[in-house]
C-alpha cells in the first residue's frame, strides 16, 4: 500500500505539541514525514524535537533558524546568534548538529507536482536553482523584485501572491492564524510557538490535522 506524504509547519522547539500531532497522525512505515524547517529555537526543547524527528525518519528541510545556528557553528562568530539561539546551542549534542547538517533545501514530490520548502521562492527564477539565502528567508517581494522579510517591508506583497506554478509549493516560515491558501501554494505555519497551532497537511487526501499550543512560548 502506498503511503502518505505529511508536511508539518514550523515546530520551533514545541516538542509536546509535536508529539501530540504525531500521535494523531498515526504514521505508518510507508508514510513520508516532511518537516518544513525551523524545528528549533524559541520553544521549550529543541533537542526533544530533533529526537522525535529522527525517531520518525523525518525528512527535515533547512529553515532560517537552523541555517543561522549552523553558520555560528562553522565560524564561531556570535554575530549569527539572536535571542534564544544561545540556549539552543547549549542544548544540542554532536548528533543533533549532525542532523542539522543533513537538512536539505527542498523536497520535490514529482508525482504530485509539488515542492516543499521552508520559506518560498522568487517567481522570477527557476525554483530548483535558488540559494538557501532566498528559500529559507523569503516572505515578501519588494518593488525591485528582491526577496524580503515582512519586518523589512510591511507593505510588500507575499511571494506566494506572485507565484504561478507548477509546481505547487507547500511552505512554512510565515506564521499566520490561518492556513495561507493560494492557487499554487499553501502556507502551513500556524504559529504554534506564539500560542497558535501546529499544523500538518496530508497528501494525497489534502487533509489538515492540527493541535493547539499548550501556551505562548514566544511573542
Amino acid at each position: 500500500m502506498k503511503g502518505r506524504i505529511i508536511a508539518i509547519g514550523d515546530i520551533h522547539g514545541c516538542h509536546e505539541e509535536f508529539a501530540e500531532l504525531l500521535r494523531r497522525l498515526k504514521l505508518t512505515r510507508a508514510d513520508r514525514l516532511i518537516l518544513l524547517g525551523d524545528l528549533i529555537n524559541r520553544g521549550p526543547d529543541s533537542r526533544a524535537v530533533i529526537d522525535l524527528a529522527r525517531a520518525h525518519r523525518a525528512i527535515a528541510l533547512l529553515g532560517n533558524h537552523e541555517r543561522r545556528l549552523l553558520a555560528y557553528r562553522r565560524t564561531k562568530n556570535r554575530a549569527f546568534l539572536k535571542g534564544p539561539d544561545a540556549q539552543t546551542v547549549r542544548q544540542l549534542r554532536p548528533s543533533d548538529w549532525a542532523f542539522l547538517e543533513t537538512m536539505r533545501l527542498t523536497y520535490h514530490a514529482r508525482s504530485l507536482r509539488t515542492v516543499f520548502v521552508h520559506g518560498g521562492f522568487l517567481p522570477s527564477q527557476p525554483w530548483s536553482k535558488q540559494p538557501a539565502s532566498i528559500v529559507t528567508h523569503i516572505q515578501v517581494i519588494d518593488r525591485t523584485g528582491q526577496a524580503r522579510k515582512r519586518t523589512e517591508c510591511a507593505s510588500c506583497a507575499s511571494w506566494a501572491d506572485h507565484w504561478e506554478g507548477p509546481p505547487f509549493v507547500i511552505y512554512g516560515h510565515t506564521p499566520s492564524s490561518r492556513i495561507r491558501r493560494r492557487k499554487w501554494s499553501l502556507g502551513i505555519d500556524t504559529g504554534c510557538v506564539g500560542g497558535g497551532r501546529l499544523t500538518a497537511y496530508i497528501l494525497p487526501e489534502k487533509r489538515f490535522v492540527s493541535v493547539k499550543a499548550r501556551k505562548r512560548y514566544h511573542s
